[in-house]
């Protein structure tokens, strides 16, 4: 910038030739400079007030926008939180079908203690024995004044314990965020749903982990962040679980029996629509497991799945199918039926005698061991062998439960002539009510082989096919004629045409034997027979109906009724609609005086 000299030499030689003070030509300059210094200070600092200016319109005009925006929406509540470090990795929810919940997070808190902290142990510990009754005064009292660095004394305590002992007020109590995990159902579901624990602990959280069922089973998907909390969806309906429990548990009550288990399976999907095993557990208070004894007389112990056990004549209906798919036989085949049979040492009998000859369907409809055994010499052993696999009755069932590899199969070491008579009637094989499930739908879909699951899905099973779909059309009636006529007579359910085998089958002792008077009675049953969809498992273990003269052990007196009156309650639940069934031919009758 080029600045005007205060003496310009021009000025001042001109004005003292015209004899003129050259200093007032430097004070005129001196004065013409700092007016203009004032004049570009000026505007200089209206700029910066009409900016200024400019900024606070802008942000009262977004806090006002703000504001405004806030008035005009739907108020909502805000979320609680709580102090302390964030609990690590929040477990994802379990639901069923429909989505509602069957285990669920709960915020809660845990108390410890520093006793290097503390103030007054010994009346800390007489106040929190009057919050916590279970608390030995004595022992807590010798730990907060000991040399201990760290003593925890809840791990888990409500809000209302928590404000009290807040009210305690010694610096040595401490509180530590935790997830506990919630099951909001109590016990229902509790096989399936196993339960959780606290894993690795700390003071100011400790993860929650699957310790049973699907909780073990997918501990680590619920526990993966990368879910974005998603939850888990068996294929369980909390509606029919729960009604099947509760017919489950009063014909296991009326019918005096120790345990009792049933599964309620689609045919065609695979999917477990209910699971049930009695005596059960509240998930939220998991018991701990048996150290010594029979494992089967804890309520842990899943009998449905774990259960293996000899499930008599509803084998027979195995031997039949294959018999049939082989063309051995039709369902108007006659078989010898003499009774007892003589094969080598052993006597194979029937529960009734039926003469020297049964047809095939008569087999089925009356139970006859003998029968059975006869066609089963036709198939031989290997192919037995061959067909049982292919129906999954050799191996641990692949379900999504932790329990699921301990129900392996009970097989006989050797194979000869004996045990393909006694395996095809139920006896000198055991299996779980699981393995029987599947291996029901599988000869009554059509003869494809299904694997069950717990989880939802809409994608109908494409397995191998194990029988031709007119065999297992002529399966379906053969099972239909048992409840019309035979030995499940007591399992139809008007409208929903019923069909089903039973089976009972001698308890076995532990050290070898069967008892005299203890037994395991099963109804594996179908509904519709005409287009089934799903399969029901009843079985009971040691029942005996005793509204007779005689105490009845038998599943026809015992699972049967039980069955039934489940697919009663669950078959409009399911959205089955009751068939309208012909009435019989008007007829009169005569009734004597």
């Amino acid at each position: 910038m080029i600045r005007t000299p205060l003496r310009p030499l021009a000025r001042i030689l001109s004005a003292r030739n015209r004899g003129e003070n050259p200093d007032v030509i430097e004070r005129e300059n001196i004065r013409l400079r700092n007016e203009a210094g004032r004049d570009k200070a000026r505007l200089r600092a209206e700029g910066r007030l009409l900016l200024l200016g400019v900024l606070f319109v802008a942000a009262f005009g977004a806090v006002g926008a703000r504001m405004g925006l806030l008035a005009a929406t739907v108020p909502i509540e805000p979320e609680v939180s709580v102090g302390g470090n964030s609990i690590l990795a929040q477990r994802a929810d379990i639901v069923d079908r429909q989505g509602r919940v069957l285990a669920t997070n709960l915020v809660t808190h845990s108390l410890y203690a520093q006793p290097r902290l503390m103030v007054d142990p010994q009346g800390s510990a007489k106040k929190l024995v009057q919050i916590f009754p279970d608390l030995d005064e004595k022992r807590l009292a010798a730990d907060l004044s000991g040399q201990k660095k760290f003593l925890w004394i809840r791990k888990r305590i409500s809000p209302e314990q928590m404000q009290l002992v807040h009210e305690i007020g010694d610096p040595g109590l401490l509180f530590g965020p935790r997830e506990m995990r919630l099951y909001p159902n109590g016990r229902l579901a509790s096989h399936v749903l196993g339960g959780a624990s606290f894993g690795r602990e700390g003071v100011h959280s400790a993860e929650v982990i699957g310790t049973a069922g699907v909780e073990k089973t997918f501990d680590g998907w619920l526990r993966d962040p990368a879910n974005n909390g998603a939850p888990l969806q068996l294929s369980l309906d909390l509606t029919v679980q729960s009604t099947v429990e509760n017919v489950l548990a009063g014909g296991m009550k009326l019918m005096n029996a120790k345990g009792a288990a049933a599964i309620l399976m689609d045919v065609h999907t695979g999917e477990i629509v209910a699971l049930a095993s009695l005596p059960d557990f509240d998930p939220n208070t998991r018991p701990q497991p048996l150290v010594k004894g029979d494992p089967s007389d804890s309520p842990l112990f899943n009998r449905a799945i774990q259960g293996v056990y000899e499930l008599g004549s509803t084998f027979k209906i195995f031997a039949i199918g294959q018999a049939l798919d082989l063309g051995l036989v039709n369902p108007q085949t006659m078989v010898d039926t003499k009774s007892p049979m003589i094969w080598g040492r052993h006597r194979i009998r029937d529960f009734h005698n039926y003469g020297p000859a049964l047809s095939v369907t008569d087999v089925i409809a009356k139970s006859s061991n003998v029968g059975t055994a006869h066609v089963a010499l036709m198939i031989g052993a290997e192919r037995q062998q061959a067909f049982f696999r292919s129906l999954g009755l050799m191996e641990p069932v692949a379900l999504e439960i932790s329990e699921a590899a301990a129900g392996r199969p009970i097989l006989p070491k050797r194979w000869p002539d004996i045990t393909t008579i006694t395996t095809s009637y139920g006896h000198g094989i055991s299996d779980s009510p699981l393995h029987l499930a599947a291996a029901y739908a599988t000869m009554t879909n059509g003869g494809t082989r299904v694997v069950p699951t717990l989880l939802k899905t809409d994608r109908v099973q494409k397995g191998a096919r194990v029988i031709s779909e007119e065999t297992s059309a002529r399966v379906r009636d053969l099972l239909r004629q048992v409840v019309v006529r035979g030995t499940a007579s007591m399992g139809e359910v008007p409208g929903y045409s019923v069909a089903g085998k039973t089976g009972t089958a001698d308890k076995t002792k532990p050290n070898g034997g069967y008892y005299d008077d203890k037994v395991v009675t099963t109804f594996a049953s179908i509904f519709p027979s005409t287009d089934p969809k799903y399969v029901l498992i009843v079985s009971l273990d040691e029942p005996v109906e005793t509204s007779g003269t005689e105490p009845r052990r038998t599943a026809g007196w015992t699972s049967v009724p039980v069955g039934a009156e489940i697919i009663r309650r669950v078959a409009p639940l399911l959205g089955l609609r009751p068939s309208v069934e012909p009435a019989a031919d008007a007829a009169v009758t005569l009734a004597g005086n």
